[in-house]
């Protein structure tokens, strides 16, 4: 008798130190191609698993979507399988819950927002080294503020955007961008839009260090965005910093 297939979403989360990333590459270990693996031992079937983009190698995060069809029934329900995946996981992947999801759903295309932080701390702390850059120099998180009221005024991002990316637009709409302070000498960049490009974060926020720091003006930074031209915008900051924290999906998705 042919089994009919369901579609799930994984929710899970990871950090990514020792990861290129979360796309299967050759050569390279992922977490797409280890949780598959886990997937196929554990549900005893060949797991094709989608995920809700890219991330860079060693980027991590807490909140990562990935969907997949299986012939297995009520998993969402299912608290032991859960369990038991994550008992076959390494210690830098866990899976928080599998959803039953309508049939046409879909862990990129279907999602309306992503959030992203970025993590500094201003004073060394050997317990953060893999988790936010660590900066020895005084930045002007006022500036900063100031850069994020700015981009939020454009949706071409083309110059913060990795190059020979293909992607199909550099249009993006972002819905929030700011930087706080919080306990133990800690800075936050927190941004959400309904899509990122590929480096995109990675790349304000460096040039966003250049403006706290007084070698970009906000002047400058706005010809930056302007100029549409990834040479003109800062370096990239590092990959440890970067965490996913949240995508949003529409609830009519769920079953």
């Amino acid at each position: 008798m042919h089994k009919v297939n369901s579609r799930y979403f994984i929710n899970i989360k990871f950090r990514g130190t020792h990861y290129h990333g979360w796309q299967i590459q050759p050569g390279s270990i992922s977490v797409q191609e280890v949780l598959e693996e886990a997937l196929k031992v554990i549900l005893r079937e060949k797991v094709s698993l989608t995920g809700a983009g890219r991330t860079d190698t060693g980027v991590h995060s807490t909140c990562y979507f990935a969907h997949f069809d299986s012939s297995h029934h009520l998993l969402h329900s299912n608290k032991g399988l859960v369990k038991r995946i994550n008992k076959y996981l390494p210690c830098d992947i866990a899976v928080s819950e599998i959803r039953k999801v309508q049939k046409e759903a879909h862990a990129r295309f279907s999602a309306i927002s992503r959030t992203y932080k970025y993590f500094i701390v201003t004073r060394k702390d050997p317990f953060r080294t893999e988790t936010a850059w660590y900066i020895d120099y005084q930045i002007d998180t006022g500036l900063m503020n100031e850069a994020c009221r700015i981009l939020m005024e454009y949706s071409d991002f083309t110059s913060f955007a990795r190059l020979h990316s293909n992607a199909k637009t550099n249009i993006c709409r972002i819905y929030e961008a700011a930087w706080t302070h919080e306990a133990n000498s800690v800075i936050v960049f927190t941004i959400t839009a309904d899509r990122f490009l590929r480096n995109m974060v990675r790349a304000i926020t460096g040039t966003m260090i250049d403006v706290g720091r007084g070698k970009t003006s906000l002047e400058e930074f706005r010809r930056i965005i302007e100029d549409k031209n990834r040479g003109s915008a800062g370096k990239s900051a590092p990959a440890c910093g970067l965490f996913l924290t949240d995508i949003r999906y529409p609830e009519e998705i769920f079953v």
